[in-house]
């Protein structure tokens, strides 16, 4: 293949390779709508949506003329500008715990430096996070459990010091008795807990309510922060994300994909006292080129000034309608499940939906595969790999949901 010749692996991210599907990567060529379109011409309903960044549906034309009219402005400057401070404000208003934020150029960054910011605020090196939850690939966060209730963790990654890795403990998610024990021991030395609210990348599993507010009350007695990486789940779930569900506001949040309108950016912020120890007012060093890239402003703030509540209203309630019926489709078939919060959703193929990622990880993969490429060739794309989540856009109609309901009654 000719992409092989010249990307390694032959794709820039790598589960879009099929490796865990079987078969040639599909290469797309444009998108519009509910649609993508590859390079054959071929039509598919697209239940990936860029990860769940496409939130209105893709090339969204008010988001085009956004991004076309600031790139005949510039691209770059890497200067300040009036945008950041346009969005940071229209984020705010969902997020009223972000009190100040810092932009950067993807989840990944955000989740680093807020980590960062986290071990400078504290001076505590030790941080938590939980099985099955994905962070993005920096070094203190590709760590996989060790054995044993309090696991502290193993090289996840080729290329991870074992000594970084050792310093980021890894604890069975929604266990809140597991979290407890380790944190009435270990909690004085840990500078930040990191957790999604609302997991996409086991397949969708929303955490429990009481899991999240031991986390938060032991995080603020043994004076941690708390950290909601809400990259999937903020802005797709809810106006105010998974936070504003549970009703629980962590010490500092993390956002990305929906805020860029399908460009690349991730942003993290928490209150003034904490925000105040990044350069140039304090000594955590965070620093980002492109960060609050014009472009990704404009598409971001277009994006975020139509969203209404009758506009998560409306696509709820569809959601909810859909999965209503697949679900009636899928438990006739037996040994399947369909998971879903808001416009988000995850079919596992184990006959309950998981509640971590050991349970996730029985799903029969096998039978993910087959159902994968049977829904392909029907033109329906979702996402290639069987712990990820699916989505939900505006632009999706009834039309396209009777479609992938008759695939799924075929498999």
């Amino acid at each position: 293949m000719e992409a092989k010749k010249h990307l390694a692996g032959g794709v820039n991210s790598p589960v879009r390779a099929f490796k865990a599907v079987g078969g040639e990567p599909i290469f797309m060529e444009r998108a519009a709508g509910p649609f993508l379109y590859d390079i054959q011409g071929k039509k598919y309903i697209d239940y990936c949506l860029s990860w769940g960044a496409i939130l209105l549906g893709h090339a969204e034309k008010s988001v085009i003329r956004s991004i076309q009219s600031q790139a005949a402005k510039g691209t770059s400057f890497g200067t300040a500008t009036e945008y950041e401070t346009a969005l940071a404000k229209e984020i705010k208003k969902a997020f009223p715990g972000m009190e100040r934020i810092r932009f950067t150029s993807s989840g990944t960054e955000a989740v680093m430096s807020a980590v960062r910011l986290a071990r400078g605020v504290t001076q505590r090196s030790r941080i938590v996070k939980f099985e099955g939850c994905y962070h993005g690939h920096s070094d203190s966060l590709l760590v996989k459990a060790g054995s044993g209730l309090a696991t502290f963790g193993s090289p996840d990654s080729a290329g991870v010091p074992q000594g970084l890795a050792k310093l980021t403990t890894v604890l069975p998610y929604n266990d809140e008795k597991a979290f407890r024990n380790f944190f009435m021991k270990h909690g004085g030395e840990t500078a930040c807990v990191l957790v999604e609210p609302m997991a996409g990348n086991m397949g969708l599993i929303p955490a429990k309510k009481e899991f999240l507010s031991a986390l938060k009350a032991w995080t603020r007695k043994k004076k941690s922060l708390l950290i909601f990486d809400e990259v999937i789940s903020g802005f797709r779930v809810c106006y105010g994300g998974a936070q504003h569900l549970y009703g629980i506001e962590p010490d500092i949040t993390i956002l990305g994909k929906i805020i860029g309108g399908g460009l690349p950016v991730g942003a993290f912020g928490a209150q003034k006292k904490i925000m105040d120890a990044l350069s140039p007012s304090g000594r955590v060093y965070q620093a980002g080129t492109l960060s609050g890239n014009p472009l990704a402003m404009a598409a971001g703030l277009s994006v975020l000034r139509m969203l209404s509540e009758e506009l998560y209203e409306k696509l709820n309630q569809k959601s909810a309608l859909f999965f209503e019926k697949a679900k009636f489709i899928f438990k006739n078939k037996g040994k399947m499940s369909l998971q879903s919060a808001g416009s988000m959703f995850t079919l596992f193929f184990n006959p309950r939906p998981p509640q971590n990622f050991r349970e996730a990880a029985r799903s029969d993969q096998k039978k993910f595969r087959k159902f994968f490429h049977h829904m392909l060739d029907l033109g329906v794309y979702v996402p290639p790999s069987a712990f990820e989540t699916s989505f939900i856009s505006a632009a999706h109609g009834e039309d396209e949901f009777k479609k992938t309901l008759k695939a799924c009654e075929k498999f």
